[in-house]
């Protein structure tokens, strides 16, 4: 999958000329390409990590969602350590770069289709620690209560004690009480900690916020634990 048509021929031609490897589709869009590999259940997809309407790291979420059997490749312009980070979450047996040789890429197809991967181990090493910090992160803000949480969050915004107190009509007192408690629970000294924590947890979840700066509450799930274990494999 691949949104440059000549990009598409070049490597059907490629894979093609090697006698044992069939090529039963291509798309040029993410949209409705899921479903034809589902539909086509080949051995391995290779899919653009990067498209118009999309991206190949949905595409290839989704497929392997639905069928863990499909293995998929991804192609990308960029030596990226999020991208990666996202490939290797979505269930990527491996990530390359598109100046890839051809014959590295007939090699990589290959050993994915084997059942290996073609994710630098330190690469997934950081994937693993990123998913272990989402995880304690995502621990610690599920024994917050509800005012904590609130106030967390407007110091994530900079507000003062004061400020919140005046947003969330408290006396300032009672915010500096909620403020040495929350500081406890989160394990940190000072409140610029407590900010950068709260920051990086709405930029790793998109997390809405009410108009008062409380997050909007979220369920958690055993995913991140699922593939941590995975992952240690």
């Amino acid at each position: 999958m691949d949104d440059h048509e000549i990009v598409r021929r070049g490597v059907k031609s490629l894979l093609e000329s090697e006698g044992d490897i069939e090529v039963v589709g291509e798309a040029g869009m993410a949209t409705g390409t899921a479903a034809a590999i589902l539909a086509a259940r080949p051995d391995v997809c290779v899919l653009d990590a990067s498209l118009p309407d999309g991206s190949g790291i949905d595409v290839c979420r989704e497929v392997r969602a639905a069928d863990p059997e499909i293995k998929a490749l991804i192609l990308t312009s960029y030596d990226d350590d999020n991208a990666i980070s996202a490939a290797i979450l979505a269930g990527a047996a491996g990530f390359v770069l598109k100046q890839i040789e051809g014959n590295s890429l007939i090699s990589g197809v290959r050993l994915v289709a084997s059942g290996h991967s073609l994710i630098d181990p330190a690469v997934a090493a950081r994937v693993v620690q990123q998913v272990q910090f989402h995880r304690r992160t995502l621990d610690l803000m599920a024994d917050l209560t509800p005012q904590q949480s609130k106030i967390l969050f407007l110091i994530a915004e900079g507000l003062t004690n004061r400020q919140i107190a005046e947003r969330l009509f408290l006396a300032e007192k009672t915010v500096k009480n909620h403020v040495t408690g929350l500081l406890a629970r989160l394990g940190v000294q000072h409140r610029t900690q407590a900010a950068v924590l709260a920051l990086k947890f709405r930029g790793e979840q998109g997390t809405p916020t009410t108009s008062t700066g409380a997050p909007v509450p979220m369920q958690r799930d055993g995913g991140s634990s699922s593939l941590l274990s995975e992952l240690s494999r």
